[in-house]
């Protein structure tokens, strides 16, 4: 794939009203500002009671969000709104693992944790991330969910993941940073905790891990191929090659077609370090992030 290039420049400040998506353990809010962002109101709780993990909003139309919920007598869950909060519908098949065979342990959904839109091109696609660590894709806006075999079944899952005993974060191991290439719909990053980065390029039929060059310090092997602890990864979509990560063991960065992760943290003041959880991408500048 061509090489994309940072853009240059200063850019302009964004203006105009916002909305905040807030996810909280207690349901979700809005957060709305005025035009000049200096004045703000509170709106909400939706799903009051209820934990929201992810609540996302589609930018192929402007309108619609996807709501990933925990609810108490529902369980893990996938709630949509097709008028910006309004009024909501659940999900008629939420992501689930298939049924065990008799006599078989299966997989059971704890929590959906992460939404991602697809592709421009595929207005009813989004992707989901859930515990333990799945994929799953729905083709219609998100109201029917199918699991992605090519990562769900692969016989390389459990390695990849530590197994299936009980590891990761609180709340189990998570599949989650799904990123879609804006170039190709059918290239893939993903993140998982603990796992790794993989990357797929058939749209998930295969996966390969990506996390040369990422420590693993709780690992007894040096620059393990998987088993990495990411907290988030973000792609940025004016530089689709650019990639940074929040890891347990560092904050990372890589420009594609390069394999190896460069540790920028190191950058970062001593008395602070480079461990943390979230990532926002400056939206207009690929080489601006809030750590």
């Amino acid at each position: 794939m061509p090489k994309a290039k940072a853009g240059k420049g200063t850019p302009r400040p964004a203006s105009g009203p916002v909305t905040l998506l807030v996810g909280t353990r207690k349901g979700a809010f809005f957060i709305r500002s005025d035009r000049a962002r200096r004045s703000w109101t509170l709106a909400g709780p939706h799903f009051l009671g209820n934990i929201v993990n992810h609540l996302v909003l589609d930018p192929r139309d402007g309108r619609t969000l996807l709501c990933a919920v925990r609810a108490g007598h529902l369980g893990p869950t996938v709630f949509r709104s097709a008028d910006f909060g309004r009024t909501w519908k659940e999900a008629q098949r939420p992501p689930a693992f298939p049924k065990a065979a008799p006599g078989e342990k299966g997989l059971a959904v704890e929590h959906v944790f992460w939404l991602t839109p697809g592709h421009a091109s595929q207005p009813g696609a989004w992707y989901a991330g859930v515990s333990p660590p799945g994929l799953f894709r729905s083709e219609d806006g998100g109201v029917t969910w199918e699991g992605v075999v090519g990562f769900n079944a692969n016989p390389m899952r459990s390695p990849w993941i530590g197994g299936e005993q009980e590891q990761g974060p609180p709340g189990g191991a998570t599949l989650h940073s799904i990123n879609v290439d804006p170039r190709d719909p059918r290239h893939l990053y993903i993140g998982i905790s603990a796992g790794g980065a993989f990357e797929s390029s058939n749209r998930g039929e295969t996966w390969r891990p990506l996390n040369q060059g990422v420590a693993a310090d709780f690992l007894p092997v040096k620059d393990p191929e998987y088993g990495h602890d990411v907290h988030c990864m973000r792609l940025h979509p004016l530089a689709p090659d650019r990639l940074y990560q929040q890891n347990h063991c560092g904050m990372y960065r890589i420009d594609r077609p390069v394999e190896r992760w460069e540790r920028i943290g190191n950058a970062m003041p001593k008395a602070i370090g480079d461990i943390g959880f979230p990532i926002v991408l400056h939206p207009r500048d690929p080489d601006t992030l809030w750590v």
